[in-house]
């Protein structure tokens, strides 16, 4: 059995708790702890190494994510696939996630737009996330984005006053907080956002550096 993190009841759609991450990934697709699932296509589960030292948590799929049902595979997953290269991290050595698994968005014509998961939804999902962590163990997760960090944390804080220091969750888990990826996409000033891009690679590198102690 997983060692259950957060709240929430730990039952899953079948009334018991899923035995293994493939056991999980299934279930959550029949998930109604939040509204989310109405219009998403499709839950997004965790993908990659199955005991990595290394995870990465995201906010939520994107329009790509929701439409492929793989975490990081949009324009944000570019952005990132990039800074993990240069972090001398492998892709399939870590799991990469999101705090919440089903795409929240606002139609804008053909277009879907990114909303911005409330914290109800936040904690509603932090059952699956506590999953993972569980069967995953990793030794060191990276909060990537505000999100991500209130989902891990379960509670309010900011990304500039916990970014550069690593801290440990309640289960011993080093904790280190960065931006999202998608952050990068949206600055309009080039060199800050290459600047930005180079702090971003730095933090990778941080979490992968305390993953191999």
């Amino acid at each position: 059995m997983a060692e259950q993190h957060g709240h929430a009841n730990p039952a899953g759609a079948s009334g018991e708790a899923p035995e293994s991450l493939a056991e999980a990934r299934r279930e959550v697709q029949t998930c109604r702890r939040c509204d989310l699932n109405r219009d998403a296509t499709q839950a997004v589960f965790g993908a990659g190494a199955a005991r990595a030292a290394l995870m990465l948590v995201g906010e939520q799929p994107g329009d790509q994510e929701d439409l492929q049902g793989l975490p990081f595979v949009g324009p944000a997953g570019r952005v990132l696939e990039g800074a993990l290269q240069e972090a001398g991290i492998a892709r399939e050595d870590i799991y990469l996630t999101n705090a919440v698994k089903h795409f929240k968005f606002a139609p804008r014509g053909k277009n879907r737009l990114h909303q911005k998961p409330n914290a109800g939804e936040i904690q509603a999902c932090r059952f699956w996330l506590g999953l993972e962590l569980g069967f995953v163990r990793p030794k060191v997760v990276v909060a990537l984005g505000a999100t991500a960090l209130r989902a891990l944390l379960e509670r309010n804080a900011t990304i500039s006053s916990l970014r550069g220091t690593p801290m440990a969750l309640e289960n011993g888990t080093k904790l280190i907080a960065t931006i999202h990826p998608s952050f990068l996409l949206r600055m309009p000033d080039r060199e800050r956002a290459e600047a930005e891009r180079q702090r971003f690679i730095e933090d990778l590198t941080a979490a992968r550096k305390l993953a191999l102690h």
